[in-house]
């Protein structure tokens, strides 16, 4: 990226933070907002713990759920008083902030060579970089049960056609095909996200992004929507699958208790079934595999989409920019910091660590999202983070609207351009 070069500090099993200070700076603690949770929380707790108790300077971080958060930052980032550093996802709203003047270019002297190209780029805008990696890649994929794929004699399938053959197999045989939680509506959105690219390529959303006229209306869209419509008409999902919460667990619940044979779900469901259902993991039982390709689609089949990472951002009204700096050089994806991510079952997106991967209990799955993510030609930032953030809620209540089949496809496209006036 641009002769910039590593900022994960190889500081051979030494632990977090023990590189050297920056001088200068307007501050000598930095304050953080985030997000995560559970294992991953106390992962970055550690790693605060470890870099304050070796630094003169130090860090501080609170920890908010996800909807708060959003509107938290975005009140502050309007009052002129957010956290010197701040979690995010890349993409459009992490733009909008750059664009109103409120993110900190990181300075050359941050290394980011070592992490993937594709993962940059969410936090990459007119040549300037504006965050650096905190979590897992996640990209997105078919979690399946092995035990009923293997009851009623089925692979998984690597085309669209198939995937279709196994859903109406396991309806006869009174299995749910496929769990979906349609009540958080980005969860409809991965369909859409797979099928428009396995058709179109990464132009047709494209377009989208910069604004062409009538870019929704592109014929990738409509025949997606058409065929997310054929798999709800099919008996795909639950009955009740728009009153399904993913974030209390009901949808991955159906998958590892056997009432459902699939999901479509990103990286991060892993941790989510480890820590809820281990044995199902132990047994063996969980498998995996990439979102099919569809028969004559101009899309590389593997192409991925998904959320790049999660990253860390500095505020540009920060006066601890130097402590954050500092932070970043030497807590954030050092060695220490990626064992602790592969511990709990994520894939840092750093280059030159399949050993390491390989090492693991769990080296089948690490491989294998490692390798999708870092093999992908074209790898899709979820589209709610990709696009600004009101087109984002107009996309998520049309899909929630297709889903349903309360609208057509061509009419899921002209709402879309209406919303963003294109």
């Amino acid at each position: 990226m641009g002769g910039v070069a590593s900022l994960a500090v190889m500081l051979g099993g030494c632990g977090f933070g023990t590189g050297q200070q920056r001088s200068g700076g307007g501050g000598d603690s930095a304050t953080i907002w985030d997000i995560s949770t559970g294992e991953q929380q106390e992962l970055i707790r550690r790693m605060v713990e470890q870099f304050n108790s070796s630094h003169d300077v130090s860090v501080s971080v609170q920890f908010f759920q996800n909807d708060p958060f959003k509107n938290k930052l975005r009140t502050a980032m309007g009052a002129g008083n957010p956290p010197d550093v701040f979690y995010g996802w890349g993409g459009g709203v992490l733009k909008s902030y750059v664009d109103a003047g409120k993110v900190y270019a990181l300075p050359e002297s941050v290394d980011t060579g070592r992490f993937f190209d594709s993962v940059m780029e969410g936090v990459t805008f007119g040549g300037e970089i504006y965050g650096v990696p905190i979590m897992g890649t996640q990209p997105v994929l078919f979690y399946y049960n092995r035990q009923i794929f293997e009851e009623h004699g089925l692979q998984p399938p690597d085309t669209w056609s198939g995937l279709l053959d196994a859903v109406r197999d396991l309806k006869r045989a009174g299995v749910t095909p496929i769990a979906l939680a349609g009540q958080n509506k980005w969860t409809n959105m991965m369909y859409e996200e797979y099928l428009v690219d396995r058709i179109g390529g990464p132009g047709p959303f494209q377009r989208v992004l910069d604004r062409e006229p009538d870019a929704w209306s592109d014929p990738a869209f409509i025949e997606a929507n058409t065929m997310i419509q054929e798999l709800v008409a099919l008996g795909a999902f639950p009955s009740n699958f728009a009153s399904l919460n993913y974030d209390t667990g009901q949808s991955t619940q159906l998958l590892y208790t056997g009432e459902a044979a699939m999901q479509l779900m990103g990286a991060w469901d892993y941790q989510a079934i480890l820590t809820n259902a281990p044995e199902f993991i132990e047994s063996g039982e969980l498998g995996w595999f990439a979102f099919p390709r569809v028969e004559g689609g101009e899309g590389d089949p593997k192409n991925v989409a998904g959320n790049l990472t999660n990253f860390y951002s500095i505020s540009e009204a920060s006066e601890a920019k130097e402590v954050a700096l500092t932070f970043f050089e030497d807590a954030v994806m050092n060695d220490a910091w990626v064992d602790g991510l592969v511990d709990i079952g994520l894939v840092p997106p750093v280059e030159g660590i399949e050993r390491k991967l390989r090492d693991r209990d769990n080296s089948d799955w690490l491989t294998f999202v490692y390798e999708l993510a870092r093999e992908a030609p074209h790898y899709t930032l979820s589209w709610d983070q990709a696009l600004p953030p009101r087109a984002a809620q107009a996309l998520l209540t049309n899909l929630d609207r297709l889903f349903l089949r309360e609208i057509t496809p061509r009419q899921f496209s002209r709402n879309m351009n209406e919303a963003m006036n294109l």
